[in-house]
């Protein structure tokens, strides 16, 4: 009897982060990554974007579990959240596993959730319509993985970020071995990485890394301070190394603070190629400067940000001097580049030198167009639908296939909620599902929509703008002078007349609705929105946001007439 193929991405498509694909085979749904991205600047206020998992609610008995290629937050980041609503197990590398439960233990509501389930790249895990078998594959993190359904229409296989790089440590490596006996199997479709599918030059191999970071450690004779994301342990691996061999301590700044440091230390997954390697922050003016890198960590834009408090002498313990080495290690997101410029000009200002690792190489966490095809070829699928990545990258991805002969019309490039339904001869768009942006702000989980958003936006350009105003219920009349306040908006000492005027405008308006009988606040309020609004874009361009404040006396009481 033939199976019931189906996949809707929930996230993770034309967008960077927030992977989450469900594969539903014969009604149970089966959970790819469960990940969140950041918000861009604009969002103001808020943490985290999760995946909208209504769908999922709508068909919460059938989901089989949660499947993670890799501990980084774009696959495992949204779990507290997910969890909360879904007491379903989760399967993954030993790694990945210590990575998901920190993150799930860490939030109060999911505290005691239990159903962790570790697995290797040898495990089958056997469901009543699918066996879940694994691959290892090489990340920026160890014990990265591809996952494969095994169903009766053939495998579904989920790639992660991943990279094909022989040099990279062994713990590290993809099994391109293991790869090949997944593709002789038969692929019905493969969800691979596109995330690189618009650079046009290949990954230089880890080895290289390796061999510039140990030139630098052993060549320079001053202090080096390395900023480097906490999550990038194959990087972090490469700077213990390096220190290493150029006989140099490593002052961790807040090694209590960094996770995933923590339990790379604990799993034996990132190791000190010495004893007495690391050095307590409290100690570092006792080392010889040449003897000694400094390694700020965090996020990005974390380290980043420390970077530039010690190019300005605000750091405390550590500050940058002339001659000092500093070097961005992993590739900062396309965001970030006004983050970067303006670390590089604070390190130079302190006469600092500045390195940044993606200047001098090309180096990323995700595949190359070569191993975006190798991987191709390799498993031979009937459809291609690429993911990781933002519309352009997904068109990329879908050229770079056809130059290689794939059949245009078997890559499918959905979007979110879109259903993919495979029918036992071709693969067609179904009804598409509920999806879409669910806003963590604090302790409210979808509770910020795009009006709240517009209105920090605004309140953060243009300020704000409230208007107080008595009236007399009886005798319908407006008791004294508005008052009025601004905060962000103009200078109030010197926009004396525009506040002036702003008063009698809005008391002229009360009057009027008073006058004619309105004693409707939320129409009186309008009003003076609107008379307030028209006359401050033309005296000033700008659109605060207005809040009108009504006061009343002599309230009558309608219930008792």
């Amino acid at each position: 009897m033939k199976s019931k193929v189906e996949i809707l991405p929930l996230g993770g498509i034309r967008e960077k982060g927030e992977n989450l694909y469900a594969v539903v085979v014969n009604g149970g749904i089966y959970i790819l990554d469960c990940g969140l991205r950041y918000p861009t600047n604009e969002m103001l206020g808020i943490d985290v974007i999760i995946p909208d998992v209504t769908y999922l609610k709508q068909n919460r008995n059938r989901i089989v579990g949660v499947f993670l290629t890799h501990g980084h937050e774009e696959a495992i980041g949204a779990l507290p959240y997910f969890l909360k609503e879904f007491n379903v197990p989760v399967f993954g590398s030993k790694f990945t596993i210590a990575m998901a439960e920190h993150l799930v233990h860490s939030h109060r509501a999911t505290r005691k959730f239990n159903k962790f389930n570790v697995i290797n790249p040898n495990s089958e895990i056997i469901f009543r319509d699918v066996v879940v078998t694994f691959f290892n594959t090489t990340h920026s993190i160890p014990g990265s993985m591809g996952i494969v359904l095994n169903t009766k229409e053939g495998q579904i296989v989920y790639t992660g970020n991943f990279k094909f790089d022989p040099t990279v440590y062994k713990n590290y490596r993809s099994n391109l071995i293991r790869i090949g006996e997944v593709g002789k199997k038969g692929v019905l479709a493969l969800l691979s990485d596109s995330a690189n599918a618009e650079n046009y030059h290949e990954n230089v191999p880890e080895l290289k890394i390796d061999q510039y970071l140990t030139y630098l450690f052993s060549h320079r004779k001053n202090r080096i301070i390395v900023g480097c994301q906490s999550s990038n342990l194959l990087r972090i691996q490469q700077i213990f190394n390096a220190a290493f061999k150029a006989h140099r301590k490593v002052c961790l700044m807040h090694p209590r603070l960094e996770a995933p440091i923590i339990i790379g230390l604990k799993y034996h997954q990132l190791t000190l190629p010495a004893k007495g390697m690391l050095v307590n922050p409290k100690n570092i003016n006792s080392i010889d400067k040449s003897k000694l890198v400094i390694l700020e960590t965090g996020k990005m834009g974390e380290s980043l940000k420390a970077l530039r408090r010690m190019a300005s002498q605000q750091n405390g313990s550590v500050n940058i001097k002339p001659n000092d080495l500093v070097i961005i290690a992993t590739e900062p997101n396309h965001s970030m580049e006004v983050q970067v410029a303006e670390t590089k000009d604070a390190i130079c200002r302190a006469e600092g030198i500045f390195r940044m690792i993606t200047d001098e190489f090309n180096v990323t966490d995700n595949a190359s167009r070569r191993d975006m095809q190798m991987i191709i070829d390799l498993l031979h699928p009937k459809y291609l639908i690429p993911v990781l990545g933002e519309y352009r990258v997904l068109k990329a991805y879908k050229r770079l296939a056809i130059q290689m002969g794939f059949p245009k019309d078997h890559i499918i490039t959905p979007s979110k909620g879109s259903t993919l339904v495979y029918n036992g001869h071709r693969m067609n768009y179904g009804k598409s599902v509920p999806a879409g942006d669910t806003i963590v702000d604090g302790s409210g989980v979808g509770d910020v929509g795009n009006i709240v958003l517009r209105d920090r936006k605004v309140l953060s350009e243009d300020g704000i703008f409230i208007a107080v105003v008595t009236i007399d219920h009886k005798t319908g009349k407006v008791v004294a002078d508005p008052q009025i306040k601004s905060r962000g908006f103009i200078y109030v000492s010197l926009n004396r007349a525009l506040m002036n005027k702003s008063a009698q405008l809005v008391k002229h308006i009360v009057q009027k609705d008073l006058s004619n009988g309105q004693y409707d606040w939320s129409y009186l309020k309008k009003d003076i929105r609107d008379v307030l609004s028209n006359y401050l874009y033309k005296a000033t361009t700008h659109h605060p946001v207005i809040m009108p404040v009504i006061m009343e006396i002599n309230h009558v009481n309608k219930e008792s007439d």
